[in-house]
């Protein structure tokens, strides 16, 4: 298998630009129109900000988080409003951050300023929270899921729910691709890193969706965080979209009747 092949998306999918061209397009259509408050400052570096859209007058509900991916070293927050789209509509308050990427920091350290953007979040709202995320960010929103919040002075149950999309649970693979030049993975931090091999301290849902289109290596990565979290005795679902590719499968989230967004409002609501 060449694994640097399968871990690129870009690639593996030449229509890339133009899906990436109408993220941005309706991103700023969205923004534009949304209520909420825009780049809120939950940590001490430049990226960590966060974009808050209010869909209802004091809230219902968890507070969806959205984390965007691009391999922890692309992309901003202002690329993926449009992604609180399906939440918004069924009543969701969403926050999408943005967070300092590689090289200039590493994933730990990414871990660690989507921690201090939880608890930023708790802090204000004292709301729990439904972590959702995309590639890297379905990696980010599985660290929270399964992080212990009673080390960092938070109520355990602080996350609800966890909605991964295409997401990456061991970054073991990682160092032999290019892209490793810039992630600066050596094999203790990418074990260290890995959700799949953290303990669960708390009982709480997982969702994987994957593009049926991905590459053998992202449709195993999407399995196998769910199998070894039910394992645990957690409540998990693998969900394959047809026809779906590594960028457009989280399309579903900024449509409110996409099977991807009514799964969101269950989890919130259920």
């Amino acid at each position: 298998m060449d694994i640097a092949a399968e871990y690129n998306n870009r690639e593996l999918v030449p229509d890339h630009p133009r899906i990436i061209a109408e993220w941005h397009e309706a991103a700023r259509a969205f923004r534009d129109g949304a209520p909420g408050e825009f780049d809120l400052s939950y940590g001490a570096r430049t990226r960590n900000r966060l974009d808050y859209f209010t869909a209802t007058e004091g809230g219902t509900g968890p507070i969806v988080i959205f984390i965007h991916g691009g391999y922890w070293r692309s992309f901003d927050k202002s690329v993926f409003s449009h992604m609180a789209r399906g939440a918004h509509a069924h009543g969701l308050d969403v926050a999408i951050p943005g967070y300092t990427l590689c090289p200039e920091v590493t994933i730990p350290d990414i871990i660690d300023e989507l921690r201090q953007c939880c608890l930023f979040l708790a802090n204000r709202f004292g709301r729990r929270l439904l972590v959702v995320g995309h590639s890297a960010g379905g990696h980010l929103a599985a660290c929270m899921a399964a992080t212990d919040w009673q080390l960092y002075g938070a109520r355990p149950d602080l996350v609800q729910a966890c909605l991964s999309v295409s997401g990456l649970f061991d970054l073991r693979p990682l160092m032999a691709t290019p892209m490793n030049e810039d992630l600066r993975l050596t094999p203790a931090d990418a074990m260290a890193a890995s959700p799949l091999f953290w303990p669960v301290p708390n009982r709480l849902p997982l969702d994987s969706w994957a593009g049926g289109e991905e590459s053998f290596e992202f449709l195993r990565q999407a399995r196998s965080l769910p199998a070894a979290w039910a394992g645990l005795g957690l409540p998990c679902r693998y969900e394959v979209s047809p026809g779906e590719n590594h960028f457009s499968v989280v399309n579903g989230l900024s449509k409110p009747d996409h099977p991807l967004s009514r799964r969101l409002a269950e989890l919130a609501f259920g």
